[in-house]
């Protein structure tokens, strides 16, 4: 039942919408143009030229890689305030130029926020500033073109991951941030525990000590969601995560991050390493296609050279672990007790001019819960595939099913939960994880992971 006073509200909401137009975003105005109706658009100031009769603007909106150009007449009252970086609202009609470009032919002209150029501001008009200087101003990257243009590539793969996995009936799952687990074991871990002081007191018990008293336990950033996954796969099926996990690894390079972005997946009654490459080949291949085709001006915006890959239309290269050595040595590049660096990653890849799946890796270079092969027990039936840019971009493996095998190998009593999957109603798995950043470097061609992410951290930066 709608009473009185409702009746009053919506008419009057329903006047609103009436008398007050919404602004059109201008990638609507630039995909389905309307020529001759009043249109208003609202965004940045990308450049501006005056000339003898008409000021040009071409404004941005973040919507989209082009640019809306707006005609102002200069017997228009201008603001002083437009210029270079401000915040404008314009009202005007949508016209085709004599070159059949589509413009707006402005009748008024608001600036919302001024841009002083001259006070500090970074960026110059028609100037292409490298990464490097862009990624001192990390509060204010976004308006330039590149990092834009990055942000939407971003955001439309990130849409593309879950389509895919909503297509094969996968299950999202949203897996913990805060863990009492450290998922590699290789101590590479962020320590959780309150600041406020007056909380720790408060809450210290006998025997705790600091870093445990607000949990219970040790608590840490998560390094990966695998573990978790593991334990909701064997109740409901295929599923995956996608959400930051975090790294305290001392390094700098161009390929390491603390905050990162992970996708990963858990099968169920994944019972060899062939079905999990066919899995991340088919995920990747799509991926890729979907977003070059969604957003191909964004690619070009990035790097001018950016191409639609070959590879995309071969299948993966599949080597051994063994024959990856083999190759390398050949090459005068020997593989020490450590495994496969980064170097030998990128030769192998251009060897065999395409992404390279590394299989059955030997046990000391891989983590306790990978499933030992049954052809070779020094062996697990484990993966990397290497890419192009970057080397290793996902790592993946069949999981220990074998209770005995998996108790023997266990690094901690405090994954005890994680054994005991193996009691009740067990079934095979494998899964991988993939590295957000690491796949725009790639898709991209961004040699420098910082750049794949508004906000990045890494040793001694942590800005904003």
């Amino acid at each position: 039942m709608i009473f009185m006073k409702d009746c009053v509200k919506l008419s009057y909401y329903f006047k609103i919408g009436v008398v007050s137009k919404k602004y059109s975003i201008i990638a609507s105005v630039l995909e389905t143009p309307k020529i001759g109706e009043v249109t208003e658009v609202k965004g940045w100031v990308k450049s501006l030229r005056v000339q003898k009769e008409f000021i040009f603007a071409d404004v941005n909106d973040g919507s989209c890689a082009q640019k809306l150009q707006i005609v102002i007449p200069k017997n228009l009252k201008i603001d002083d305030n437009l210029t270079y970086g401000s915040s404008v609202h314009i009202t005007g009609k949508l016209s085709k130029s004599p070159r059949g470009q589509l413009e707006l032919v402005a009748d008024n002209v608001n600036v919302i926020g001024k841009c002083v150029v001259l006070d500090g501001y970074p960026f110059n008009p028609r100037t292409i500033h490298p990464p490097e200087y862009i990624r001192q101003f990390l509060h204010l990257r976004s308006r330039t073109n590149y990092t834009a243009a990055l942000l939407r590539v971003r955001h439309a793969l990130t849409n593309h991951i879950h389509n895919y996995f909503v297509k094969k009936n996968y299950i999202h799952i949203h897996t913990p941030i805060l863990t009492s687990n450290d998922c590699e074991g290789a101590g590479e871990v962020f320590k959780v525990q309150p600041d406020n002081e007056e909380t720790v007191k408060a809450m210290m018990q006998e025997g705790k000590s600091v870093d445990s008293v607000y949990f219970g336990t040790k608590t840490y950033l998560t390094v990966s969601g695998q573990l978790h996954l593991e334990a909701i796969c064997r109740g409901m099926g295929n599923v995956y995560t996608l959400g930051p996990t975090f790294r305290a690894e001392n390094s700098k390079s161009r390929l390491h991050l603390s905050e990162f972005y992970m996708l990963e997946t858990e099968i169920a009654f994944c019972d060899s390493i062939e079905k999990l490459q066919n899995v991340i080949e088919d995920l990747l291949k799509y991926i890729f296609i979907e977003t070059r085709n969604t957003n191909e001006a964004d690619l070009f915006l990035i790097d001018k050279s950016n191409k639609t890959p070959e590879w995309l239309n071969k299948q993966f290269v599949t080597l051994s672990y063994d024959e990856a050595r083999s190759i390398l040595s050949a090459k005068g590049l020997d593989v020490t007790e450590e495994g496969i660096n980064k170097e030998q990653e990128l030769t192998l890849v251009d060897h065999c001019q395409a992404p390279v799946f590394i299989v059955h890796w030997p046990k000391n270079l891989k983590s306790f819960y990978m499933k030992e092969s049954p052809l070779d027990n020094n062996n697990v039936d484990a993966l990397d595939l290497l890419a192009p840019l970057t080397g290793e971009i996902v790592g993946g493996s069949l999981r220990e099913d074998d209770y005995e095998k998996l108790n023997a190998k266990l690094p901690s009593d405090a994954l005890s939960w994680y054994l005991e999957l193996r009691k009740f109603g067990n079934i095979p798995t494998g899964g991988f994880g993939l590295g957000l950043e690491r796949i725009l470097q790639v898709l991209c061609n961004i040699p420098n992971i910082k750049d794949t992410l508004p906000f990045p951290r890494w040793p001694h930066n942590c800005n904003m």
